[in-house]
């Protein structure tokens, strides 16, 4: 995984409650085994029409949004706990997911697979779709170090929690079994003073 410490990023709004993990990557194209390519059919029913035209009404196909960061509505990933939802966001090159509330599994998904769930609380959450929205070069900088979100060039920032030990994860780029080669050292140390 590529190591995360502060991203600054325009943002795009997904201003829906409620998108699930089928709305993010539709079953149909869970065939494959490898993680690339899923990007190219993430909110597939949204951003597409069913005679396969582009749905231009759909916020990932306006030109006046970009960026790295997603801010989506209250109770993101909910649903199946396909890890390929989390797979296809961050093909599509998200690195960051903002919203009010993530289920479960999705966010132990994306922690697994190095794309940032950032909850914030309601308020921040309505502010952050209310100025992005207004003003589409809108720019959010998000520290993991500190665990803040925030505003470019305004007052508005929150904190965010994250756990310790995925924290340690994303910022030196590691998945479980790179934290373990990591420790190896200790680990040797550890277990040859083991008395059995």
């Amino acid at each position: 995984m590529e190591k995360f410490t502060t991203l600054q990023s325009r943002a795009i709004p997904l201003n829906i409650e409620n998108v699930d993990t089928d709305q993010i990557i539709p079953a149909r194209f869970l065939k494959a085994t490898d993680r690339k390519g899923f990007g190219d059919n993430v909110f597939r029913d949204w951003r597409y029409h069913k005679d396969g035209t582009i749905n231009t009404d759909f916020v990932l196909n306006d030109s006046k949004y970009s960026g790295s960061i997603l801010v989506a509505g209250d109770n993101f990933g909910c649903g199946s706990s396909r890890e390929h939802a989390a797979w296809a966001i961050t093909d599509f090159g998200f690195e960051v997911v903002v919203s009010s509330f993530f289920a479960d599994i999705f966010k132990g998904n994306a922690l697994n697979n190095g794309l940032l769930p950032v909850q914030v609380s309601p308020e921040f959450l309505s502010d952050l779709m209310h100025k992005i929205e207004s003003n589409p070069e809108t720019e959010l900088v998000v520290n993991l170090q500190k665990q803040i979100i925030s505003i470019k060039d305004s007052e508005l920032s929150e904190n965010f929690e994250i756990d310790a030990y995925k924290k340690t994860c994303m910022i030196n780029g590691y998945d479980d079994i790179d934290y373990l080669i990591n420790h190896k050292e200790q680990i040797e140390t550890f277990e040859a003073q083991k008395i059995y």
